[in-house]
């Protein structure tokens, strides 16, 4: 199946006792105190045993729960400290998180311990390169960033010993796939002990671990038993009002691979199904105002992920089985109680992860609370991202998917954009050019909502890979020189055949690289 865990085995000394904090070598213990610790966290003392053996792992574990430790303390017993090379990449989604996790290491290795250095883009290379010279040890940092320095040569992972991924869910919902495939042939040849934190592992999730580990071990907060079909149930309080605009804003920092919208009445499907056009998403609806051919229509594209986002009235709710189905977003608790349990069905299937998410108002979430009791599941409260959050999210996403398509130009690409370096200045300089600018910015995002990130193993990330390939090839060969009176030839209109077909992958959106 799909789905199940590709390569993966229980830990077989997972019933050994578990380490405490005075069990540890003295290099850990130590580092353990300048951090302020009196103990070590449950993912810690589960996760160390197999990681100081240089197992691969996959660790299931969230935000807060004590996972940078587990990945950073192993290192200190592993570097040498002495050779002033990188030895260890910790592979990171955002820069806000680069930065967390570079202070958290630069704490526990101390002044004379391992150095590290953050990398992540929107910021000038110097810096970063300067570090690299004087010999950080462990580089935390976004796939696009490293690939960048990989690329000028300015950081070689040749000496590399421990490779880490944190937050692989969030990485893939960024896009950095290509980009982590890019940085693995810049890997050694030898074998390089990896492994794999994430707050759940969805099938996609699953497929990377494949193609980045070696039989890794999983490892489950859930006890021994190794469990990676889990449903999250999560919430946001909204205002009663422009409760649109916040699932926008949700739907911008979570970046559903795909997901099932559920309204409970057919003018919510309407109007939220054209407000999520407006913003750029590719979404269409499913109510009972439609024909039978029209829903499996829609449901067809569902299936196919060809579509990313689904809004429905409870129609959709039952019977629908939709392969890795990555989020339910119930735009406000159902009337009845029974039906949460029908639309959060939706997602988890199969033995993948999901999540619901759930916008209630005040008076709402005591019902949905009422609802969980009931059904007895958790129910975790985030907080509705602020409009600042989001653009700082979206400019660093934008950031890496422009930064992905530079690398990609030919030398005489470059030469040709170096016409517009005076004019991109001058914009910059005028609060009416800079208008200008974030229009085109603007334009390229929304261009790249209208598919879900690229996913290893998905068909359709293939089809897209393929048609860039096709469309990369066509600019390469118009940046090279044409024979005399090739130009000609190009001016001299073309007859259309087959009704207008024409090339579907030349004039259309570009992907998200």
């Amino acid at each position: 199946m799909e789905n199940e865990t590709p390569n993966t085995t229980p830990d077989p000394e997972a019933e050994r006792p578990e380490p405490r904090l005075e069990d540890l070598p003295e290099v850990l213990r130590l580092a353990c105190e300048r951090a302020g610790w009196t103990a070590l966290t449950p993912v810690q003392s589960k996760a160390l045993p197999s990681l100081l053996e240089s197992r691969d792992m996959m660790v299931q574990a969230r935000t807060g729960s004590g996972k940078t430790g587990a990945f950073v303390l192993p290192m200190l017993s592993r570097l040498d400290a002495s050779r002033p090379e990188c030895q260890a990449l910790v592979l990171v989604p955002t820069r806000e998180l680069a930065t967390q996790v570079a202070r958290e290491a630069e704490m526990l290795c101390g002044p004379d311990g391992p150095r590290v250095v953050a990398v992540y883009g929107g910021v000038a290379y110097g810096p970063q390169i300067d570090a690299f010279k004087q010999g950080a040890h462990i580089v935390v940092g976004t796939p696009g960033r490293v690939l960048d320095h990989l690329l000028k040569r300015s950081l070689t992972l040749e000496h590399l010993r421990m490779l880490v991924f944190d937050e692989a869910d969030r990485m893939l919902s960024v896009g950095f796939y290509p980009d982590m495939k890019e940085v693995q042939r810049y890997l050694p040849k030898r074998r390089v002990h990896s492994s794999m934190f994430s707050a759940t592992y969805p099938g996609h999730v699953l497929r990377l671990a494949e193609e980045f580990l070696h039989e890794p071990r999983m490892l489950s907060l859930s006890g021994a038993h190794v469990s990676v079909a889990e449903i999250a149930h999560t919430y946001y309080e909204v205002p009663a009002m422009g409760r649109e605009r916040c699932l926008i804003r949700i739907i911008e920092l979570e970046q559903p691979a795909q997901a099932i919208i559920f309204c409970n009445k057919k003018s919510d499907v309407h109007f939220l199904t054209a407000v999520l056009q407006q913003f750029g998403y590719d979404a269409d609806e499913l109510s009972a105002d439609l024909t039978q051919a029209k829903r499996e229509q829609v449901l067809a594209r569902v299936r196919d992920k060809s579509l990313r986002f689904l809004v429905a009235t409870d129609v959709a709710g039952r019977g629908i089985d939709i392969p890795d189905l990555s989020h339910v977003i119930l735009y406000e608790p159902p009337e009845d109680r029974e039906a949460y349990i029908h639309r959060s069905g939706r997602t988890g299937r199969a033995g993948a992860s999901g999540e619901v998410i759930s916008l209630v108002d005040v008076i709402q979430k005591l019902e949905l609370v009422r609802i969980a009791r009931l059904y007895s599941f958790e129910l975790i409260r985030r907080e509705l991202p602020s409009d600042e959050s989001v653009s700082e999210v979206v400019a660093e996403r934008l950031s890496s998917m422009l930064e992905a398509e530079l690398r990609s130009k030919t030398p005489l690409a470059r030469e040709r954009m170096r016409r517009f370096l005076p004019l991109a200045g001058k914009l910059a300089e005028e609060a009416d050019g800079r208008m200008l600018l974030a229009m085109l910015l603007d334009e390229r995002y929304q261009g790249s909502l209208t598919a879900a990130p690229a996913l290893p193993g998905e068909r359709s990330g293939r089809r897209n890979e393929r048609r860039n390939e096709n469309r990369d090839e066509r600019r390469d060969e118009g940046d090279r020189p044409r024979p005399e009176g090739a130009a000609k030839r190009r001016r001299r209109p073309r007859k259309r055949r087959g009704g207008g077909g024409g090339d579907q992958g030349g004039g259309g959106q570009d992907r998200q690289d």
